[in-house]
């Protein structure tokens, strides 16, 4: 339900944003500033796919927990496709984006929201383990030398 709203709050928000700031901007000006944040959020993407690449490699394998850079790099990707999208409601939330201390805040509520649920390594000793069998061979006890054990199919 929330994301339907938000599909048709979004546009509503977007056309009344232009048409505001078209009236008192003017029409050449809105364009300007719409192509501009097009072009801003175009380079943003490429530059932190290039980043995100090279910070990658130069953590290498003794990088302890790659999740938060991964995440600002998401966030600013996230950014990037915001800037791009035409709008000023969109731009407002991919210029917030670009600032690094939001981006923290943002991480740090999303983490506490996410659960992420884990299997244990092993199951207790006194956990039951329920499962079914069919025996196939029901009449021999040992399956013949020469023959394929039927795990395989040769």
């Amino acid at each position: 339900m929330w994301l339907f709203a938000i599909i048709i709050a979004v546009p509503l928000i977007e056309i009344a944003l232009f048409v505001t700031v078209g009236a008192w901007l003017g029409l050449w000006p809105t364009l300007a500033i719409v192509l501009g944040t097009a072009l801003l959020g175009g380079a943003v993407i490429r530059r932190q796919g290039v980043q995100a690449v090279a910070q990658m490699r130069a953590a290498g394998p003794q990088a302890a927990n790659p999740l938060s850079p991964l995440a600002h790099a998401a966030l600013t990707v996230v950014a990037g496709v915001l800037l791009i999208l035409p709008g000023f409601f969109t731009d407002t939330l991919g210029l917030l984006l670009l600032i690094p201390p939001l981006r923290r805040v943002l991480i740090a509520v999303l983490a506490t929201r996410m659960r992420f649920q884990t299997m244990p390594q092993r199951p207790a000793r006194d956990m039951p383990i329920d499962g079914e069998y069919i025996d196939l061979d029901s009449g021999r006890i040992d399956p013949p030398a020469n023959r394929p054990s039927g795990w395989t199919r040769h």
